[in-house]
């Protein structure tokens, strides 16, 4: 019997020490097992923080830091969420309407306050962009009928804008801002260099008729893509005249000249330079550079399109004989001068323009 409960006791003892065995190697097995999947649960959360960091700078670099390459330097500029907008006085211009308006949407103007001046049994301009009146990206205020009404209607617009919008634009339909290597006005005006300026001076480049004697319907652009002889050698000599672009939250000022719109402002060029000027509409020529950022100004367009423009006067000097001859003679430092083209204004103004023809023989 003791041989048999020897045996049975060794036989325990075995399976005992057995047992203890297989529990440890278990217990091994199940923390390596954690361990891996805590390792792989780890590496794959380590990937996701990793890829989402990585995704949040390249919002955040997006969003507030732009690199510009302009003129073959680059300038940084931290992209707040600046509000531009752009004042205009329209008469008898509903067939540019709709390109003037979409070209500085494209370009990032938050709004446009459209002046409607026309006659008060003339043309609406909701008739060609009812879908941009619509969508209030258009607002237009009632003008019509007025006379000589330019600094009425310059300074109406800054009453109502200039606490809502960081720049505002004074630009007419016939002035188109270029702007080179940019396509978002707001990458412009976010320089620092425009940091201690009141208000940006931007040239006039002026397009020439291109020898069209009538209107058709393709845009501006397509019609007059040539531009006056002296502004493509950037000298003075091509019209210096400038368009403004005025800083918003500026209180109590007044608009009282069409191109500078105050001269006390502190005004720069389109460098960010500040001018210091006696000249109320003009900044020389030689501050400026041409081939970077200018108005694109179709004075004339078409002859008929310019006899329309010159009979109809303007909003700050209605009908006057002495701007029909001092635009007539602007015409032609721009243009050719034909027997054709006399012959057409003196029919459709009713003017004398025959020492235009005694030159015109003569050269």
């Amino acid at each position: 019997m003791s041989i048999i409960f020897g045996n049975n006791k060794n036989i325990n003892k075995n399976y005992f020490f057995n047992n203890i065995y297989n529990n440890e190697i278990s217990k091994n097995n199940n923390i390596s097992n954690s361990s891996l999947k805590f390792n792989c649960l780890y590496k794959q959360k380590k990937i996701i923080i990793i890829f989402t960091l990585i995704i949040i700078n390249f919002i955040i670099y997006n969003k507030y830091k732009k690199i510009i390459r302009y003129n073959n330097n680059k300038y940084f500029t931290k992209e707040k969420n600046i509000k531009v907008s752009l004042c205009t006085p329209c008469k008898n211009e509903n067939r540019y309407i709709r390109e003037y308006v979409e070209y500085y949407k494209r370009y990032g103007i938050d709004k446009i306050f459209l002046y409607d001046n026309n006659d008060i049994n003339g043309e609406k301009l909701e008739d060609v962009i009812s879908d941009h009146i619509n969508t209030s990206f258009v607002i237009v205020f009632n003008w019509r009928g007025k006379k000589k009404q330019i600094f009425q209607i310059m300074n109406d617009c800054y009453k109502r804008t200039f606490n809502k919008f960081d720049w505002i634009l004074f630009y007419e339909v016939d002035e188109y801002i270029y702007l080179k290597n940019i396509n978002n006005i707001k990458l412009y005006l976010n320089r620092d260099t425009f940091k201690n300026c009141q208000t940006i001076r931007l040239n006039w480049v002026h397009h020439t008729d291109n020898n069209l004697i009538y209107y058709d319907n393709r845009t501006l652009h397509e019609r007059f893509p040539e531009v006056e002889p002296n502004a493509k050698m950037n000298i003075r000599g091509s019209h210096n005249s400038v368009k403004s672009i005025l800083r918003g939250h500026i209180p109590n000022i007044t608009i009282n000249n069409i191109h500078m719109l105050n001269i006390n402002l502190k005004g720069c060029n389109g460098f960010g330079k500040i001018q210091i000027t006696n000249d109320i509409n003009a900044i020389d020529t030689n501050d400026s550079d041409f081939r970077n950022y200018y108005i694109d100004h179709f004075y004339s367009k078409s002859l008929e399109e310019f006899i329309e423009k010159i009979n109809k006067g303007d909003v700050a000097h209605a009908q006057a004989i002495w701007l029909k001859k001092f635009r007539i003679r602007n015409y032609f430092e721009r243009n050719n001068i034909t027997l054709e083209k006399l012959n057409f204004i003196e029919k459709y103004t009713k003017l004398n323009l025959s020492d235009y023809k005694k030159k015109l023989k003569n050269q």
